[in-house]
């Protein structure tokens, strides 16, 4: 018998049923080992040594997991392919105490680690032909990674709570991402709107159909575009409008080109996160967990990945699909092949993409192989979101027609002036078909080069410049991964944890704003623990973590760079720091006559003296004119 072990039920059931009986597989239920909860659990002076525990709810399991190893002839570690899979395959080893074991009939070590991209009875079978021994520099990185968190949490969020109140935390990653919505919201209270104005004209064909209209909009004054700000007010409209209306215009060009559109990239764990906010607004987490339950029962690839890469089989399944539904000109005609910016990616691992192409959403195939999943609406949407983008990125290059119609005053009074109309169709839909960009059609009218044009009346458009746009689930995510901060399994937990800690709230468009104590927390943080919110430095920390699992620095060299700096910093601001006063009011303390002020409790808000430690009195927070 051999003993197959994952992390996921799902995933051993779907396993399970590829495999012949000779093969039981069987799963963790996740982790089986991981840092106390209590205590620090890192030896800093044994050089940064962890002392894992085995938390309570997988004992049960690790029991059950040890009454098959007599019987096992072959141990196959299954867990995911990224860093967090090859750490648990790890603990495992390390828990079952394998690398003490031998097979009584090769006499070697029993154990295998096999990976794969996809769960289907190819990638498994093909796996189980290419077993591996555990990345050990993998697991380093994993290693570095929690360590590095745990020192960051473990040391910075006691002293919020003796600073400001008991309860909040500071994060390696989390800070950032409140900083970066903090941030945010400054530049929006700072924000000055500034006033501009645009003008456009209707014109009416004066010969032929005269139903022939056209909007365009001045853009030109004396050959030279006019700039945003060139038309400032409504004074300055109304002058420009008067000489307009006594001007006679013509066509003076027609530009017709023809644009190629490409297909986008299949979906990496951030694309997706951002395609399926922006289509659904689905929540990051929320995503993750929907897509989670797909690759685990066989329908999607591996869901945490930043990686381009498709493998040669899937490029001709899509093609094949593509050519049977929609012909063969709907083909790209070669496999697209898209390089991945990221540096960090792993080129062996694969983009997100159906496990089969044939099983496309229109159809209801899934629904009708798996109707546990896909009674899931959600699922639904989010696997047509894969589907859809993986098929469209090997279609043919959609064709464009766009014109551009200029129109010119030509009884000169004191200066010329030009309008342009713009207007598409497109020409061959292409992956269009399948994937809209939103690309709407305007037609235009026919009209004739010279052609003079009647102006039937001019619109003067107010605008303000706007300010930029406070974060949500999908810009805070592109955010992130733009500036190398996180990894693809850390943006969702990432942006649940500071909603969780109540640092930001969502507002009625779904906009993330930074709550009062997320700002202070942050003005905290920014002020005395630069380096934990700079992000440079937790992008050349994320960089740091790649060299571990490529071997390019030893992981121990990354904590001791990191905490000894760190520390002497913590030890310094514990003495600075002074207790967070809060906002003073308006109200005096009616025992020693000093000024009360708002302070925070695990509780929320209540009114202390600002004499204190000299004075010790409090009272209930209540909402009335005192700040």
């Amino acid at each position: 018998m051999n003993l197959i072990i994952v992390e996921s039920p799902t995933k051993a059931k779907t396993i399970q049923k590829f495999l012949k009986e000779n093969f039981i597989v069987r799963s963790t239920f996740g982790h089986v080992r991981d840092l106390p909860k209590s205590k620090l659990g890192i030896d800093i002076n044994g050089n940064f040594k962890p002392k894992y525990v085995v938390p309570q709810k997988a004992r049960k399991r690790i029991s059950e997991l040890k009454k098959y190893l007599p019987q096992a002839e072959k141990i196959i570690l299954a867990t995911d392919e990224d860093r967090e899979g090859e750490a648990i395959a790890w603990h495992i080893i390390q828990i079952l105490d394998l690398d003490h074991l031998k097979s009584e009939v090769s006499g070697e070590k029993p154990y295998q680690r096999i990976v794969f991209h996809e769960i289907t009875s190819q990638a498994i079978k093909e796996a189980l032909q290419n077993p591996r021994l555990i990345d050990i520099n993998l697991v380093n990185a994993q290693q570095a990674r929690r360590i590095l968190d745990r020192l960051v949490g473990y040391n910075l969020s006691p002293l919020l709570w003796r600073k400001i109140k008991r309860g909040l935390s500071a994060g390696r990653v989390q800070s950032v991402a409140l900083r970066l919505i903090c941030e945010r919201e400054k530049e929006i209270r700072e924000f000055k709107p500034k006033e501009y104005w645009t003008i456009e004209g209707v014109f009416q064909a004066i010969q032929g159909d005269k139903n022939r209209e056209l909007t365009a909009e001045l853009y030109k004054k004396n050959d030279k575009i006019i700039d945003k700000f060139e038309i400032k007010s409504k004074e300055g409209a109304e002058e420009i409008t008067q000489i307009l209306e006594k001007l006679k215009y013509q066509i003076s060009k027609i530009e017709i080109t023809e644009r190629l559109q490409n297909p986008l990239p299949p979906l990496t764990t951030s694309l997706l996160q951002q395609d399926a906010w922006r289509k659904y607004h689905f929540p990051a987490k929320f995503t993750m967990k929907i897509a989670q339950g797909l690759y685990e029962r066989g329908f999607i690839t591996y869901h945490r990945t930043d990686s381009f890469n498709l493998s040669n089989q899937s490029l001709f399944r899509a093609k094949e699909f593509i050519e049977e539904k929609f012909g063969k000109e709907y083909w790209a005609g070669y496999f697209r092949k898209y390089k991945t910016k990221s540096k960090s990616a792993q080129e062996a691992h694969e983009a997100i993409r159906p496990t089969d192409p044939f099983k496309d959403p229109p159809s209801g195939a899934l629904a009708k192989e798996d109707k546990t999943a896909f009674a899931n609406a959600a699922a639904v949407k989010l696997y047509d979101l894969i589907w859809r983008r993986f098929i469209a990125s090997q279609m043919a290059t959609a064709r464009i027609e766009e014109k551009k119609i200029k129109i010119k005053s030509y009884n000169k009074i004191k200066d010329e002036y030009e309008f342009l109309a713009q207007g598409k169709i497109i020409k061959f839909e292409g992956f269009l078909k399948i994937y809209p960009l939103y690309l709407k059609e305007k037609k235009v009218p026919e009209f004739s080069q010279n052609e003079s044009l009647k102006l039937l009346k001019l619109l003067p458009l107010q605008h303000w410049t706007l300010p930029p746009r406070r974060y949500n689930e999908g810009s805070l995510v592109k955010t992130l991964e733009q500036y190398g901060i996180g990894r693809p399994s850390t943006y969702a937990p990432t942006i649940s944890t500071i909603q969780k800690r109540g640092y930001v709230a969502k507002d009625r468009q779904r906009y993330f704003r930074p709550t009062e104590i997320g700002e202070i927390v942050n003005n905290l943080l920014v002020i005395h623990f630069p380096d934990i919110v700079d992000i440079n430095f937790t992008a050349k920390m994320e960089d740091n973590l790649d060299k571990i699992a490529n071997v390019k620095i030893n992981w121990q060299k990354v904590l001791q760079d990191f905490y000894f700096p760190f520390e002497k910093n913590l030890k310094k601001k514990e003495k600075e720091i002074e207790k967070e006063t809060g906002q003073e009011t308006k109200e005096n303390c009616p025992k020693c006559g000093a000024r009360l002020v708002i302070r925070w409790s695990r509780y929320g808000k209540f009114l202390a003296c600002s004499a204190f430690p000299k004075c010790g009195f409090t009272k209930p927070y209540k909402n009335q004119e005192l700040e």
